[in-house]
């Protein structure tokens, strides 16, 4: 198959070509406007394919220009289109890549608000009419104690049934704290400007929370199909501001100034208010969930983007925590409620386990107090970057397949559908 990159300005571009793919043919068309976003995404292409270790060997032809989309749909050079970079035109790009006949890959988030999302909505119509496959990359399926904590979930001895939760105690909850400063691919991170933009790479209640969102979808109601119309019921939704000083963001973005699209958002003293944080309390299937994305300028030193996640059943509570006391590594704890018999649950998690290992070989568990640490090989533990790769194949597998499985596209508008809800709610109320 022969891929195509369209308008790649996030580095999530990028980390899908960070590997080679069987099914996927070196030479990869490109098409961009002209600039920084472009020019920093063939840096990073060339920095694979000249690395000692496992280099790539892609050959990019680039076709940059103002009329970079007009183009594309004119020259269709690809069979797959991978799409990740400015969020504010992101819903069209995708819209035109399906109704061009070409298997789209586009990076979260395909909608950033109720506009975007009945788009989006319409892109899948035409997708199954085009006999096209569209799809979002869903990196965090693919981390190693979100998938354990998903299948100990499904074992009734060991968890019991999810609860219903409350508004007050959902029963489940999820927390991803990101930073603006990082590093990527080993160097440190250069933000376009935009990605402080609002109206460009939308809020954190669109963004991140996409991850989150999906997730309590995936686990909780495995392969099945949620109906946004029917199944999702918003309780509250709620929006803050991370504040960036005009050195901070020369530091990630390497420019001089804040750009004057973002001046609406430039505080009296100076300091940009960039609205990337924000939590949603809902309903799902009845289960109450909570989401929340929190933004901080730069990590704590030795630690990274950290990963909160609890699913509470009627046996045990299944925890993942990223914090200082775990290294700041995801570690997935089985924690039995109040009323389980210890001697009981113990005997469940033994027999329990071999089922576990006969999917993932290694994993262990490991006595702590009152509650189980799940142990895991190092081996599984590949890093954030590598599950684009993993998302890859999985999406060529569909390609070749010649469908999604049932329940995908009917939970992509589920998510799609919270997301873009929460912020209209959110939006009643003055921001915080």
């Amino acid at each position: 198959m022969k891929l195509t990159i369209l308008a790649p300005g996030h580095f999530h571009a990028a980390l899908v070509q960070k590997k080679m793919y069987a099914d996927i043919e070196p030479a990869v068309h490109v098409y961009a406007q002209e600039g920084t976003d472009l020019d920093d995404y063939v840096r990073k292409i060339e920095s694979y394919n000249a690395r000692d270790e496992d280099p790539t060997a892609w050959r990019l032809q680039l076709h940059p220009g103002a009329d970079f989309l007009e183009r594309f749909v004119a020259d269709r050079n690809g069979d797959v289109v991978v799409i990740s970079g400015n969020n504010q035109r992101k819903t069209e790009y995708l819209s035109r890549a399906v109704a061009a006949g070409v298997h789209t890959l586009a990076d979260k988030p395909m909608a950033i608000d109720a506009t975007g999302f009945a788009a989006l909505g319409r892109a899948f119509v035409v997708a199954r009419e085009k006999g096209v496959l569209l799809y979002d990359i869903m990196t965090e399926r693919h981390e190693i104690t979100t998938v354990l904590q998903k299948e100990f979930s499904t074992i009734a001895a060991v968890f019991g049934e999810l609860l219903k939760g409350t508004t007050e105690h959902p029963a489940v909850t999820k927390e991803s704290v990101h930073h603006f400063s990082k590093r990527v691919s080993g160097a440190p991170i250069k933000r376009p400007a935009w990605f402080f933009d609002t109206a460009q790479q939308g809020e954190g209640l669109v963004d991140i929370t996409t991850h989150l969102v999906d997730l309590v979808q995936w686990e909780c109601f495995p392969e099945q199909i949620v109906d946004y119309r029917s199944d999702i019921e918003l309780i509250s939704a709620r929006r803050w501001p991370t504040e960036i000083s005009p050195a901070q963001f020369a530091k990630v973005t390497q420019l001089e100034r804040f750009p004057d699209y973002l001046h609406k958002d430039v505080q009296r003293n100076g300091n940009l208010h960039a609205y990337a944080n924000g939590e949603i309390n809902y309903t799902i299937k009845g289960v109450h969930a909570k989401v929340s994305v929190l933004w901080n300028f730069e990590a704590p030193e030795g630690a990274g983007d950290t990963h909160f996640s609890v699913m509470r059943g009627s046996t045990s509570n299944l925890t993942i925590r990223q914090g200082k006391a775990e290294g700041y590594q995801p570690l997935l704890s089985i924690e039995p409620v109040a009323n389980t018999r210890m001697e009981v649950f113990s005997v469940a998690l033994e027999q329990a386990l071999p089922k576990v290992q006969e999917k993932y070989p290694g994993v262990g568990l490991k006595r702590a107090g009152t509650a189980w640490e799940v142990t895991v090989p190092a081996s599984y533990h590949v890093g954030h970057e590598a599950h684009f790769g993993q998302v890859t194949e999985q999406f060529l597998a569909y390609v070749k397949k010649g469908s999604l499985p049932v329940w995908e596209v009917p939970n992509m508008l589920a998510k799609y559908f919270t997301t873009t809800e929460a912020l209209a709610i959110a939006s009643i109320s003055p921001k915080q």
